[in-house]
């Protein structure tokens, strides 16, 4: 029998890549409860730019309930916890607290067996879909085991960013503002940064063009010690470590386009309509067709090379797959974004 709820808090305490990719599941939920409340529980960093989406009615941060989730949730009107991450304790709270649907993948842990009434099963690994569509699984206790294409992926993001006049003013002598998010904290294969160097090199010519770095203080001091030539070229500000991320969601939204590996800015930028260039490399579980950037603007490269030898090392920065996109197929669609807003100014 399909369950049907009125208050749903959804669990994604990790990071922001992670979060957006989990939202279009709350746009779906929204269409089969209706009048249904959703929260999300997350991390406090990421909080105001979950607050940023539409289709989420409350944001609760991790840091305020992590130690009495249980009274927590006892006081509230919960009554389904969707566990799109793995989370004991909120599991066991959520038990104890006799919230009336628990929803988590038992395949992933041995407790959400125990502690989850509404089960399913899935393996990530085994999956051919994208991460976002893969979270589409948690809703088959409401009886909805339609999985969205891509294409409908993109049309499920609802967001609603104020326009930043400080950042307007920063964009507004620019006839093209671009970002180049070039590390990945990690989380990504990156491409190589003399190849973002070449690419900016290049763009030196086109007329009106600057260049925003972006990321994190300390990607900011790795690009100082080993990207000298990039940081050096006139049109390119290093913004690394100057803005909050929901600062930077404002940043994103109000340039004319984005290009990063994996990471989280990558999909956060796809989701709400950026022009959006993913760069990733052919091999599991880091090619596109796990972690593509999804948006109506998004587009993704990647060599059609066999996985090279490095890739197999999960831990290292880039490798040859990455070396094999070109900054000339980079350029060219940088060029059409160019072309794009030539024809249509904001």
């Amino acid at each position: 029998m399909p369950i049907t709820s009125k208050h749903i808090l959804i669990s994604r305490t990790d990071n922001i890549g992670d979060i957006v990719l989990t939202l279009p599941m709350a746009a779906r939920l929204k269409g089969l409860n209706p009048g249904v409340r959703i929260s999300m529980l997350c991390r406090r960093y990421a909080a105001d730019v979950v607050r940023y989406c539409d289709d989420i009615d409350d944001v609760v941060e991790e840091e305020d309930v992590g130690e009495k989730l249980y009274g927590f949730l006892r006081a509230s009107d919960i009554d389904t916890v969707i566990l799109a991450q793995p989370n004991r304790d909120l599991a066991k709270a959520a038990f104890f607290a006799r919230v009336k649907h628990r929803i988590g993948n038992a395949r992933q842990k041995v407790y959400q067996l125990i502690y989850c009434n509404d089960r399913v099963r899935f393996s990530k690994g085994l999956s051919e879909n994208h991460e976002s569509q893969i979270n589409f699984e948690f809703l088959r206790p409401y009886g909805d085991s339609h999985i969205p294409t891509r294409e409908q992926i993109a049309d499920s993001y609802h967001f609603s960013i104020p326009v930043d006049a400080g950042i307007a003013a920063e964009f507004a002598p620019h006839a093209f503002n671009l970002i180049l998010h070039t590390k990945s904290n990690g989380h990504g294969r990156e491409w190589p940064v003399e190849r973002y160097t070449a690419l900016a090199q290049t763009l030196q010519q086109q007329p009106g063009l600057r260049i925003w770095l972006t990321g994190s203080a300390d990607e900011g001091k790795w690009l100082e010690q080993h990207a000298g030539a990039l940081l050096a070229l006139p049109h390119v500000v290093n913004t690394c470590g100057t803005m909050s991320l929901a600062r930077l969601t404002q940043f994103i939204a109000q340039a004319d386009g984005l290009i990063a590996s994996g990471t989280g800015p990558l999909h956060l930028s796809a989701a709400i309509g950026q022009r959006t260039l993913g760069l990733f490399p052919p091999t599991r579980p880091m090619h596109p067709g796990r972690w593509a950037a999804l948006g109506k603007r998004a587009s993704n490269l990647c060599t059609d090379q066999p996985s090279c030898q490095g890739c197999e090392k999960l831990r290292i920065m880039t490798c040859d797959c990455m070396l094999a996109i070109s900054v000339q197929s980079v350029l060219d669609i940088v060029q059409g974004w160019i072309a794009d807003r030539q024809a249509s100014p904001q």
